[in-house]
């Protein structure tokens, strides 16, 4: 088993309980993987080559395993996994987990309002900040998370390679939007969007998510072929617009799940 060493650093963005702290693990050891690509020059393909194919070949088959065992882990601690990435060049590789509190973690941070409890956000005391907007997440969480996770990843070995960086912070107040049900549940909040076809000749909006079609099975999300027929709405005279969005003369905007390249919550500050 490779060596691990842990360091503890706070981040500071605009949104957390806890100022959207991180948990760090390092990990030390395995093949380097461009070494292991000099190794395999004979095998007809170039440096170049083999190391797209590690990448390519090993990494992007295990992201699913690190999801699914990320949740894991992050549900037996009172936590939703809301976001994964693995990120950087071969030297400074970073796997970087986004966690909230989960369902239950939530009613109890709304339970401790209604309480008036002491030591919470004063934004979120004041009702400019809702509890589903803040992730919930602390310093301990993220730590104690990363130290599991990271004994998990050894133990399976789903990082194959070289020394890597794991991550774990709360998704911030600019969080993205990447599943259906997140549009539903935060209804009322200010987003930007954009699509993969231009609507109106703009494929750039921003506004107050006003409502999306019915419920939407979970699993559908912006970009998915089944979910073409639900679509959300934006309110655009809630935020100053550009000059395209002007131009289309609307104070609406519907957008197809399914014409959603990326979205993402607007912090109001």
């Amino acid at each position: 088993m490779s060596a691990r060493n842990y360091r503890v650093r706070t981040g500071w963005r605009r949104d957390e309980w806890a100022h959207s702290p991180l948990f760090i693990c390092g990990k030390f050891g395995g093949e380097n993987p461009k070494m292991a690509a000099k190794r395999q020059q004979k095998s007809g393909f170039s440096g170049e080559q083999v190391l797209a194919r590690w990448n390519v070949g090993q990494m992007a088959v295990k992201l699913d395993e690190i999801r699914s065992a990320a949740a894991r882990v992050a549900a037996s601690h009172g936590l939703n996994v809301v976001d994964l990435e693995f990120i950087g060049p071969a030297k400074e590789r970073t796997l970087r987990i986004y966690l909230e509190k989960d369902a239950e973690g939530r009613a109890k941070l709304k339970a401790a309002i209604a309480a008036g409890m002491e030591g919470l956000p004063e934004r979120l005391v004041e009702g400019t900040l809702s509890v589903e907007q803040l992730s919930g997440v602390t310093h301990e969480d993220c730590a104690e998370f990363s130290r599991d996770f990271g004994v998990l990843l050894d133990v399976e070995d789903l990082v194959p390679g070289a020394e890597y960086t794991l991550e774990a912070s709360s998704p911030g107040l600019d969080r993205k939007l990447s599943r259906a049900e997140d549009f539903e549940r935060f209804a009322g909040c200010l987003v930007k969007v954009q699509t993969f076809e231009a609507i109106r000749n703009n494929r750039h909006w921003q506004g107050r998510l006003v409502a999306s079609e019915s419920p939407v099975p979970k699993g559908e999300g912006p970009g998915a072929p089944n979910g073409s027929g639900k679509t959300i709405t934006l309110d655009l005279n809630a935020v100053k617009q550009n000059s395209k969005s002007r131009k289309a003369g609307v104070s609406t905007v519907e957008i197809a799940l399914s014409n959603i390249e990326k979205a993402q919550l607007v912090p109001e500050i």
